[in-house]
């Protein structure tokens, strides 16, 4: 019988898993495989969070290999080197991987395809990027016109996604590393399992309510499945293809209107992924020729309060807040929070961009740099240069009662709602009762709005000018 190797990176799944389907291909044994590579683990992309959530992760696929009669290899070092080996080793004939689009993964990848029998099949992406081009066969740079040529390519369906493969034999009984230990979170228990029960839960208490929920920052409205698409611990098509039965099942107009803007969404993950393939510059410079001038402001103590959640700006502090306590954050708080660092405290996007890589579980080189170039209004598609969200404002329309505040802001547990968001407006007589106790309970803002607004505009102007 012959052995095949299923090199496994960031599709931690056995269900929809086009990698492990060729892998068993004519009942081939399949040997899955993880290598430990340092320039991930430890690059300069690298979080110890993350890694902890990937180890996690590593350790439920492999007692879910166990379960079919199978284990987990897993090897330390080079790709290359390590591959190699265990072909000789095994005796195996082939090594199939689902195909990802990072710079360092296209080029990780073009390096084994060199030496060993390397064969990429499917994609990280729902399509892949090469697939939805304009019709002179370039890249599309703005998501609109993306999207439609993406859905007219065809939705995805139940039809679609395949499950574990029949008959799978798997290699056991091989020496291997221990997986390295990892906290487990609590907030997000990681695994295929609990991805799919997450999946499964959300299509049917969430889903239809999507497109209002979602921006509740107190509301639980969102799926909260980012981190298990990051590493594949859940198939993106099989996600859309969820969004895609929703839409079809819906007995009324704002019930598919929500499960096509989920849709949505999951397709932005796929511009973003193009983006990067075709633009990998993107990682180290505004995607906007025109705003790689900007004078940025050069204020450590700024960033430093904006990391630590300590701004003066109540749902600023919070989305910061909940970024250190659970490794995720609301996507809304996430658009405001980028703002405010890039508008109104004029710090380059870069900064906030390595820091939420450096602490967000579902941190994904394309997302992330997409997300902090739309919020910057330096990126593909972005937000107008002009459009600066005012977090007094947005706190109170995305979270009226203060509750979003409340959980990761507890010292202003007590304030009124009606100065829960702009502590600085409380009366003296309202002070008094809730024992405000100035700077001692909670910082003064550490930027004034107009100004740093007028900066802003200013700045990006003078960029853009040039």
């Amino acid at each position: 019988m012959t052995t095949t190797i299923w090199w496994i990176r960031r599709d931690l799944r056995l269900n929809d898993n086009p990698a492990l389907l060729a892998a068993a291909s004519s009942g081939a044994r399949v040997a899955a495989v993880f290598v430990l590579d340092d320039r991930l683990l430890k690059g300069r992309l690298a979080s110890a969070r993350r890694n902890a959530f990937l180890m996690e992760g590593l350790r439920m696929l492999d007692i879910d290999l166990r379960a079919r009669g199978g284990q987990l290899i897993l090897r330390a070092g080079n790709p290359v080197a390590e591959l190699g080996k265990l072909l000789r080793e095994l005796e195996a004939s082939r090594i199939f991987a689902e195909a990802d689009h990072s710079p360092f993964a296209v080029e990780r990848d073009a390096a084994v395809a060199q030496v060993l029998p390397l064969t990429l099949v499917g994609s990280s992406a729902i399509k892949p990027p090469g697939t939805i081009l304009k019709a002179d066969g370039t890249p599309y740079t703005v998501f609109t016109p993306y999207m439609r040529t993406w859905k007219a390519h065809g939705l995805p369906t139940s039809r679609d996604i395949n499950g574990v493969p029949d008959g799978l034999r798997l290699v056991a009984g091989k020496e291997f590393l221990p997986i390295p230990a990892g906290e487990a979170e609590a907030t997000f228990p990681a695994g295929e399992n609990e991805a799919r029960r997450r999946l499964a839960e959300f299509s049917q208490t969430g889903l239809g309510s999507y497109a209002e929920g979602r921006n509740r920052m107190a509301v639980a409205g969102t799926a909260r499945l980012s981190p298990y698409l990051r590493f594949g611990m859940l198939s993106a098509r099989e996600a859309a293809g969820t969004a895609v039965a929703g839409m079809q099942a819906a007995n009324d107009a704002s019930i598919q209107r929500s499960a096509e803007t989920w849709l949505n969404e999951l397709i932005w993950r796929d511009f973003y992924i193009s983006i990067l393939l075709h633009f990998p510059e993107v990682l180290s410079a505004a995607f906007r020729p025109a705003f790689r001038s900007i004078r940025w402001e050069d204020d450590p103590a700024a960033l430093t309060a904006w990391q630590q959640g300590r701004t003066g700006y109540p749902v600023v502090d919070a989305g910061m807040r909940e970024l250190l306590a659970t490794g995720w954050m609301h996507n809304r708080a996430r658009m405001l929070v980028a703002s405010f660092l890039t508008k109104n405290l004029l710090v380059d996007w870069r900064k906030g961009e390595a820091w939420f890589m450096r602490h967000l579980l579902d941190g994904d080189p394309a997302a992330n740099n997409g997300g902090w170039q739309w919020a910057a209004g330096t990126g593909t598609d972005a937000a107008p240069y002009f459009r600066i969200f005012n977090p007094v404002v947005q706190g109170r329309k995305f979270d009226p009662g203060g509750e979003y505040v409340r959980r990761w802001v507890p010292e202003l547990f007590n304030l009124p709602d009606a100065y829960i968001h702009a502590p600085w407006e409380m009366p003296d007589e309202v002070r008094k009762q809730v024992g405000w106790q100035g700077e001692a309970t909670y910082p003064a803002p550490i930027v004034d709005l107009p100004f740093s607004r007028a900066r802003a505009l200013a700045a990006y102007a003078a960029a853009k000018s040039k």
